[in-house]
């Protein structure tokens, strides 16, 4: 049956622009307000079920990117939210906290280097105090830096710097949430295409993708027991500051995806909302592939 004109069903090449259509850079960590076009977090689009009403959930790197779209997804499903920046990312942070507020949650909004072990730790215990408890851990922050110029040109500095923010980060993270999580309660993590199909000028970036993967399937098992369900999404290229302020090139950034184009921030929140939901009760130790159709294990 032909659908009606006025109830055509979207077409996923069309459905956003092919960002971007011009060089575009950034120092890192980058910021949205110069992105063209700027990155599209749900704004005017998500509408909410309340299938996550009173939870409390934490999010890192909620400022901006794939971070933001989640915040305002959860705030508009009935959550609140405690999201982690770094401190030169205030300005996007405080525009994740308006658009929580403006759901009529509570948003609580943290500088943080998840780099810092005793940071971490204060992350979650201020999440506990002041949210009531941590229903919902999503550890979706990363670092990234493209080194075209091969592995001699990743400093161990760099080096340490993708480790400790992508890896040791989630450890420290997920280890203290785990001292208030209750039954029911979830741990979602940010993978990526990259943990399966590595591209060589992001070598590091991708060895702890792949390492979250591990992380994921091994931590669910572990805590089946207890009932706290761990999962993770491994997005395809996504249009958020970090691609500017960490790629050489972006104006032609995700078309290598079967679907021709990049993720919008926005198409990446249900696969979290999905996760943290009790619709999927019976799924654990699962990675979400939003890929734009790059088949993936």
């Amino acid at each position: 049956m032909t659908p009606h004109a006025d109830a055509a069903l979207p077409d996923p090449p069309s459905r956003h622009p092919r960002p971007p259509q011009a060089e575009q850079h950034q120092e890192h960590p980058g910021s949205t307000e110069p992105m063209d076009p700027r990155p599209d977090h749900g704004e005017d689009s998500y509408q909410g079920h309340q299938v996550l009403a009173d939870r409390a959930a934490v999010v890192t790197g909620g400022d901006s990117g794939i971070g933001r779209a989640v915040c305002l997804a959860f705030a508009r499903e009935g959550a609140d939210v405690l999201f982690t920046h770094l401190p030169e990312e205030a300005d996007d942070a405080e525009e994740t906290a308006r658009l929580v507020r403006e759901a009529g949650r509570t948003a609580i909004a943290v500088p943080c280097d998840l780099r810092d072990e005793d940071q971490c730790t204060s992350v979650i215990e201020r999440a506990a105090g002041e949210l009531g408890g941590v229903d919902i851990l999503v550890n979706n922050a990363a670092y990234q830096m493209s080194q075209p110029d091969g592995i001699q040109a990743i400093t161990t500095e760099q080096f340490d710097r993708v480790m400790k923010t992508n890896l040791y980060g989630m450890f420290w993270l997920t280890r203290q949430a785990l001292t208030h999580m209750p039954r029911g309660g979830c741990v979602i993590n940010t993978t990526s295409v990259q943990g399966y199909q590595p591209s060589p000028h992001l070598l590091d970036y991708a060895m702890t993708k792949a390492a979250i993967i591990s992380f994921t399937h091994g931590l669910a098992q572990m805590l089946a027991e207890r009932g706290i369900r761990v999962n993770a999404v491994a997005p395809g290229p996504v249009w958020t500051p970090l691609i500017p302020a960490t790629m050489p090139e972006t104006k032609h950034f995700g078309e290598q995806s079967p679907l021709g184009r990049a993720a919008q921030p926005a198409e990446m929140a249900p696969a979290y909302v999905f996760l943290a939901s009790s619709q999927a009760g019976y799924i654990t130790g699962e990675i979400l592939n939003a890929t734009g159709g790059t088949p993936l294990p």
